[in-house]
């Protein structure tokens, strides 16, 4: 099984059928905040961003199958896609485009070094009124500009082709160690880990290339500065597309959650990463690669995910007075859900979404990362 994703559920299969001609847009737009405002990623971080290292992109991908029926591919250099600002979202392009649910996936990088987000674990960073009030109206902003993007992609259609293929890249090593006193995050080099190095090219009419998807199981967490940058993942696209000029590079991570770049903690390394990253898309584009073709099939359902017992009143109350500034933040939090809905939901609404072409390719999306098969 290879991944891609990190906070979504899709799922593309593809069996034997009727071949069909495909139209391709495709578009990317920055998303880099225009002021000094919180990080995501690190709740230790005490201070806004200090700068731009690399510009922060919403990418989309248009696929319209013989059918007339219009498909969005979002790729986006950010911690994760919430379930408010991708309802947002997809709300407006619904209303826009008639096009459902089922048939837009919007993913995330998982860079650590990209903005905090609306509803997207805010309360562990301790934000003052004027740091929360900016995260709330980039989120407002950001939403703008990724149904613009989508709706530059689908401005964009034209005849394509779907070229689908795997590499292999050996930066990620797995981070939990087990040890006599529990799991430890520390490298651990026999446990499991995914190389794989998903690709899937999109080509215009004339053969020349006008996308290229790619995802890779590990997280974005090279870097820990004060500086926006999409991590490896950002360098990686940012090779690709010098490497092939006039073609937008997308990435979308995959289930890389016990996975990190490893050794870590430096730009010097989150390039070399993403260089080698790079290397192994373009050798995948070298080499023979299966046509994908439609038509598409998508389907959307969000199941109620049964959590862990989540604690009363009085436990949480507890919790408030511990010495851990972090559990302090999430007993504030968990307070307010209680006092807003009476008590902690012990379910989740998880999104699994599949899509399904005509031929050989299988996607899904689970729950935030994205899988192929």
């Amino acid at each position: 099984m290879k991944r891609l994703g990190m906070c979504l559920v899709l799922m593309m299969a593809m069996t034997p059928g009727t071949a069909g001609a495909l139209g391709i847009g495709a578009a990317a737009i920055t998303i880099t905040p225009e002021e000094p405002m919180w990080m995501a990623g690190y709740a230790a971080r005490k201070t806004p961003a200090e700068g731009t290292a690399q510009e922060l992109f919403a990418k989309s991908l248009a696929i319209q199958d013989e059918n007339g029926d219009i498909a969005i591919i979002l790729t986006t250099d950010l911690i994760g896609m919430p379930a408010g600002l991708a309802k947002t979202v997809t709300n407006r392009i619904t209303e826009q485009h008639g096009i459902p649910r089922a048939r837009m996936m919007l993913t995330a990088s998982h860079t650590h070094s990209g903005p905090a987000i609306a509803d997207n674990l805010i309360h562990m960073y301790g934000l003052d009124e004027e740091q929360t009030a900016k995260v709330i109206a980039y989120t407002e902003v950001l939403a703008n500009h990724l149904v613009d993007v989508i709706n530059q992609s689908i401005e964009d259609i034209e005849p394509g082709t779907l070229h689908w293929g795997n590499g292999n890249a050996g930066f990620a090593v797995n981070r939990r160690e087990y040890t006599p006193g529990g799991v430890i995050n520390r490298a651990n080099p026999i446990g499991p880990v995914d190389h794989d190095v998903p690709t899937l090219l999109v080509k215009r009419a004339d053969g020349s290339a006008k996308a290229v998807l790619f995802g890779y199981a590990c997280h974005n967490t090279t870097l820990d500065f004060m500086q926006w940058c999409g991590d490896y993942a950002g360098f990686a696209q940012a090779d690709v597309e010098k490497a092939m000029p006039g073609t937008i590079a997308m990435f979308a991570t995959g289930c890389g959650a016990d996975a990190n770049p490893l050794p870590r903690r430096s730009l010097a390394l989150a390039q070399q990463y993403g260089k080698e990253l790079a290397d192994a898309v373009l050798e995948v584009l070298d080499d023979e690669l299966s046509e994908v073709k439609g038509p598409l099939t998508a389907k959307y359902k969000e199941i109620p995910l049964k959590l862990t017992p989540a604690p009363n009143r009085e436990e949480v109350e507890q919790q408030l007075e511990s010495e851990n500034v972090y559990i302090q933040r999430r007993a504030k939090h968990l307070m307010n859900v209680i006092d807003e809905q009476g008590a902690i939901p012990e379910t989740y609404p998880y999104p699994v979404q599949v899509w399904k072409f005509s031929d050989t390719l299988r996607m899904s999306v689970l729950g935030g990362e994205v899988v192929v098969d």
